[in-house]
C-alpha cells in the first residue's frame, strides 16, 4: 500500500473521526499546533454568548449563585480531575499556571521543613524553571538541576536533604513523556514531594495521579484541552495533603468563610483552600464548555489514536524525508512518547513559515526545532501525509 493508502486506511477505521465535527476548523487547514493552543470547540461561543448576555447581561450580579458562578472553580476543577485520573474534590481550575506551580512549589516545600533541596529539570519549561528558582530564594532551599533521565540518581544523591521535586511530564521540545509513576515513587522513597507540570500531557495522554501517588500536578487549559487562549489553568493537591497545605497566596476566595471580611485568614477545607482571587469567569466557562468534547470519549482510545498518528508520521519521515536533512528528535518508542512530534532541521523556520502559507500551522522552537502537536480529537492520518510531502516539496 502507498503511504496515502495508509493514511486513508487508517482515518477510515479510525473510532474518533466524528470528533473532529466538535471544532470549528476553518477550512483547507492542517491544524498541528494544538500543543500551543487547541482548536476551538464548536461548543464554545454560544456558551460564551449566553454567559454574557444572559447570565451577566440579565440576572448581573446574581450570577454568583443562580448560575452557578461562585462553585465553579471546583465544579470545572473536578471535571478537569477526570482527565488526571484524579477522584472529586482534588482539583481547582482558575489562575495562571504560573500562579498554580508558585502556590504548588511553595506548599510543597512547606510540608518538608528541615529539608532544603528543591529539584528540577534541567531543560524544562523556561517559566517552570524561573519560578523553581524564585521559591529557592525566597525559602532558602538549595535549588539542583539534572535531566529527568537521571533524576532517579539525582534523587539519590539529595538524600535525606531533599524537599520538593518538579518536572514537566512531556518535555515541550522533544515531546519525550516521563514515567510519572516510577519518578514519583523514586521521590518518596527519598522522602521528597513532588510536583508535576502536565500542561503538555493533560487532554491527550491517559493520567492517574491518584494511583501513581501524585503529590501535586499543575497545568494550562489552552492546549490539548482547547480553553481558549490564555484559559484558566488548574492545580491539583492529593486529598493526604488537604489539612496541611500552606498556600502562600492567600487569596479571600481560599478563606473558610469569606464573606464574613475577618482580619485573618483561616483556610477552606480541602481543595478550596487552594483558590486564591475572584475567578476570570468568562474564561473559566469558556474552558468548562471546550471540556464538552471530552464527554464520553474513551482517554485509552485517545490514546491510541495518538500513537498511531505519531508512528504513522514517523513512518513517512523515514520514508519521505530521509536525505534532507530531517533529524527526528521524539523517541521512536511508543511509551516515550506523548501527542506531539519533534523533528531537528537547520532551516526550521524557514521551513515553518512556508507550510503555514501554505495552510499548515506548526510552531518553531529555537533554534532548529519542528513542533507537531498531534490533537487525536481532529487531527487525522491525512493531515500527518500532507504535512510531510509538504515538508519534502520544501526541501
Amino acid at each position: 500500500m502507498t503511504t496515502h493508502e495508509v493514511a486513508a486506511q487508517l482515518d477510515r477505521d479510525d473510532p474518533l473521526a466524528a470528533a473532529r465535527k466538535a471544532f470549528l476548523l476553518p477550512p483547507d487547514t492542517v491544524y498541528l499546533d494544538g500543543n500551543s493552543l487547541g482548536a476551538l470547540p464548536a461548543s464554545v461561543p454560544e456558551r460564551v454568548r449566553r454567559v454574557v448576555a444572559e447570565q451577566w447581561g440579565e440576572h448581573l450580579i446574581g450570577g454568583w449563585y443562580e448560575d452557578g458562578w461562585w462553585d465553579a472553580p471546583l465544579r470545572v476543577g473536578d471535571r478537569l480531575g477526570r482527565l488526571l485520573g484524579a477522584a472529586p474534590g482534588q482539583t481547582v481550575a482558575g489562575d495562571s499556571t504560573s500562579v498554580q506551580l508558585f502556590n504548588a512549589l511553595t506548599a510543597a516545600a512547606r510540608l518538608r521543613p528541615g529539608r532544603d533541596i528543591l529539584l528540577m529539570d534541567d531543560a524544562g519549561f523556561p517559566t517552570d524553571r524561573y519560578l523553581a528558582a524564585s521559591v529557592a530564594r525566597m525559602l532558602g532551599l538549595e535549588l539542583r538541576e539534572a535531566p529527568v533521565s537521571g533524576f532517579e540518581e539525582a534523587l539519590a544523591d539529595c538524600g535525606e536533604r531533599l524537599a520538593v521535586v518538579t518536572a514537566s511530564a512531556v518535555d515541550f521540545r522533544t515531546g519525550e513523556l516521563w514515567d510519572l509513576a516510577r519518578l514519583t515513587a523514586a521521590t518518596h522513597r527519598e522522602g521528597g514531594v513532588v510536583v508535576w507540570d502536565v500542561s503538555h500531557a493533560v487532554g491527550a495522554v491517559p493520567l492517574a495521579v491518584d494511583r501513581d501517588g501524585v503529590d501535586f500536578a499543575v497545568g494550562c487549559g489552552y492546549k490539548f484541552l482547547s480553553g481558549g487562549p490564555g484559559a484558566p489553568a488548574f492545580g491539583y493537591a492529593a486529598r493526604r495533603h488537604h489539612d496541611h497545605l500552606d498556600q502562600p497566596l492567600t487569596g479571600w476566595n481560599g478563606h473558610a468563610d469569606p464573606f464574613a471580611m475577618t482580619p485573618d485568614y483561616r483556610p477552606a477545607e480541602g481543595i478550596a483552600r487552594c483558590r486564591i482571587g475572584t475567578p476570570a469567569i468568562l474564561s473559566l466557562l469558556a474552558l468548562d464548555a471546550a471540556l464538552d468534547v471530552f464527554d464520553g470519549v474513551d482517554l485509552r482510545q485517545l490514546r491510541r489514536k495518538s500513537l498511531s498518528l505519531s508512528r504513522f508520521f514517523i513512518a513517512c519521515v523515514d520514508e519521505h524525508l530521509a536525505g534532507r536533512g530531517f533529524e527526528l528528535v521524539t523517541p521512536r518508542r511508543d511509551e516515550r512518547r506523548g501527542s506531539q512530534l519533534t523533528l531537528g532541521h537547520p532551516e526550521a523556520a524557514r521551513l515553518m513559515a512556508a507550510l503555514v502559507e501554505r495552510g499548515i500551522t506548526g510552531d518553531v522552537r529555537p533554534p532548529n526545532l519542528l513542533r507537531f502537536g498531534l490533537n487525536g480529537l481532529y487531527v487525522s492520518h491525512a493531515d500527518v501525509l500532507t504535512t510531510v510531502l509538504a515538508l519534502r516539496s520544501l526541501t
